[in-house]
């Protein structure tokens, strides 16, 4: 155990990095991936079953948990640990995202946000300092700054006077969290699709000397290419002794490809959101379960895995499940695709550790366009 944050590079092959944030209520071993508990649940799920398949550390969203049931009320119970019954740590987005996609009647300026619930258009205002204090009340131990983050594709002139906006809110949040070694605030580079406002973000934010960076305003809508292209000019940049976190990234190809350029955190509501839909991830890849050629398939969808979800269950019962509406349908998918993300995390950094990385990369990728399964008898 520990009493402060801290980071340690514990090696690298090639651009991916192995590393482990230490933190008061655990470790994060990194490369990691972080399931999304949105409004306190990662959901379809159980605590302990998201913490059994490896999960280190899961998010929270300060959005969400303002509106519903209000960060007070949640101090008051004792802190998001506590209410979600989650001991280990937690790391809280800033709100800014989902005020810009979810918000209504927003206005945005110099001081921070002022906008609508679109739970009951009760009127809130969201600023630097309150989204701080917020995170704080929530008692997160990995806390966000507040940024503005602009949908792609967007003019140069508007990528860069967000991106700026973002920087001065950096300072002010940073001032906001003060001296709190026990956990971390991080600052957020933004910059959209153009290089050159991307590398000014990035270094701007290194030297205001945050315990970790953020990458954030990729992965909405612009191609995977695009979204690389911007990492590999980022990365670069950022301290090396400092962790990097591409958030809301994706889909297993993202994030391999990703660690490949120096990635060490992620999240993404994808795994759970796809197994409330029928969608399952397996190492033979993506496997849409409503198809009617499942109907009578007796196969599991991977019965060499150490899921119950993926091991125990035919193909043709997960069908009947999403026919059916069935809400067992969507808590099984959602425990298959979170057990393949987190042994996929595992796969990854034991392939760091002994540097073989490259070629867990292209095994990986090889079963997935294979999609390998014995055909059923």
């Amino acid at each position: 155990m520990t009493d402060r944050f801290s980071f340690h590079l514990l090696g690298t092959d090639g651009g991916a990095r192995r590393g482990e944030i230490r933190l008061p209520r655990g470790a994060i071993r990194t490369p990691a991936f972080m399931p999304v508990g949105t409004a306190g649940t990662v959901k379809a799920m159980y605590p302990d079953q998201v913490r059994a398949l490896g999960a280190d550390i899961i998010l929270g969203n300060t959005y969400h948990l303002m509106l519903r049931p209000g960060a007070e009320r949640v101090a008051r119970l004792g802190g998001l640990h506590v209410f979600a019954n989650w001991p280990h740590p937690i790391l809280t987005d800033s709100g800014g995202f989902q005020v810009m996609s979810l918000a209504q009647l927003r206005k945005l300026d110099e001081t921070g946000v002022t906008f609508q619930s679109h739970v009951d258009g009760s009127r809130h205002v969201l600023t630097p300092e309150r989204s701080v204090e917020i995170q704080l009340l929530l008692d997160s131990d990995i806390i966000m700054q507040l940024d503005e983050c602009v949908r792609l594709p967007a003019e140069e002139a508007e990528v860069a006077r967000a991106m700026r906006l973002s920087l001065r809110w950096a300072e002010r949040s940073k001032r906001a969290f003060g001296e709190r070694p026990d956990r971390a605030i991080f600052g957020i580079v933004q910059g959209g699709d153009v290089a050159h406002l991307r590398i000014e973000s990035a270094r701007e934010l290194a030297a205001m000397d945050f315990p970790g960076y953020s990458v954030g305003g990729l992965a909405v809508g612009e191609p995977q290419a695009v979204m690389l292209a911007m990492l590999e000019t980022t990365n670069p940049v950022l301290p090396a002794d400092k962790p990097r976190y591409l958030m809301g990234v994706g889909t297993p190809d993202d994030i391999i490809e990703s660690v490949a350029r120096g990635i060490d955190m992620f999240d993404c509501v994808m795994p759970t959101r796809a197994g409330r839909h029928g969608l399952a991830y397996t190492r033979f890849g993506k496997i849409n379960l409503k198809n009617a050629r499942h109907a009578e398939d007796s196969r599991p969808l991977d019965e060499a895995s150490d899921c119950p979800a993926a091991r125990d269950y035919s193909r043709a019962y997960l069908h009947h499940l999403f026919k059916t509406d069935e809400m067992l349908g969507a808590m099984l998918l959602s425990w298959n695709n979170l057990a393949y993300y987190q042994a996929l995390m595992a796969g990854i950094r034991a392939a760091i550790d002994e540097r073989r990385f490259e070629d867990f990369r292209r095994t990986t990728k090889e079963g997935w366009e294979r999609g390998d399964l014995p055909a059923a008898a």
